[in-house]
């Protein structure tokens, strides 16, 4: 593709929104037609103009990520659509492509990191953030099931309340405002998580967690303290 290519973003989270709509900004090749927070809000976008780049998160307030791709692909059959969401497991990446994307990448990718894999996939590519990839090659090479060793790592209710904003994309001073409590404070809880989890990173933790089904609907809380 050349030319000016046109985007719609979707992401129901202020914050990574403006983090995204920066990333698009950056290229001069793109144009930010509108950024929506909900499925009504992104339809009427893609009605009024369906555009040649879409970045959709899957878990949206009043919908399906993946409803909303399969409508965006109905109105303009060549929409290059890239998820860009906090689950990076395999259950969501086949979700996501069979309804049509053709990228894939995790939340905690910087701006410059979405511009460059918007580039890519213009150009062709199908980029993925590395865990998502080697996660859903693991779809076609089953390995040998191995014990389950019961995990005294639990998250905490404050860690799992810490882990949930840093999820949402928020910065440590907004999840200390959120929380009531300083930023170094918030910066050891971010320690403690990734300790538990053994991973060295926002994505890293994010995924394991909800892997582990310690964050997110469901997920149950005072299991250690």
């Amino acid at each position: 593709m050349t030319g000016v290519h046109r985007v719609v973003l979707v992401e129901d989270e202020p914050q990574v929104r403006e983090r995204l709509a920066r990333a698009v900004a950056a290229d001069a090749g793109l144009q930010l037609l509108g950024a929506a927070g909900s499925c009504a809000e992104a339809r009427e976008l893609l009605r009024l103009c369906p555009p040649e780049v879409l970045l959709v998160d899957l878990g949206l307030p009043d919908g399906r990520g993946s409803e909303l791709i399969r409508e965006a692909l109905a109105l303009r059959a060549d929409t290059l659509v890239m998820v860009i969401s906090v689950f990076g497991d395999e259950a969501h990446v086949v979700e996501a492509i069979e309804a049509g994307a053709c990228s894939y990448l995790l939340k905690d990718a910087s701006a410059p990191q979405v511009g460059r894999a918007i580039r890519e996939m213009l150009e062709g590519g199908s980029p993925m953030s590395a865990r998502v990839a080697r996660h859903l090659l693991q779809r076609f090479h089953k390995p040998a099931p191995v014990p389950v060793v019961p995990s005294s790592r639990f998250l905490s209710d404050r860690e799992t309340d810490v882990l949930d904003l840093v999820a949402k994309g928020y910065a440590y001073a907004e999840i200390g405002d959120a929380l009531g409590i300083s930023i170094n404070t918030v910066g050891t809880y971010v320690k403690q998580i990734y300790r538990k989890l053994a991973v060295s990173s926002r994505g890293e933790a994010v995924f394991e967690a909800t892997q582990q089904g310690l964050i997110g609907p469901g997920a149950p809380r005072g299991r250690a303290h």
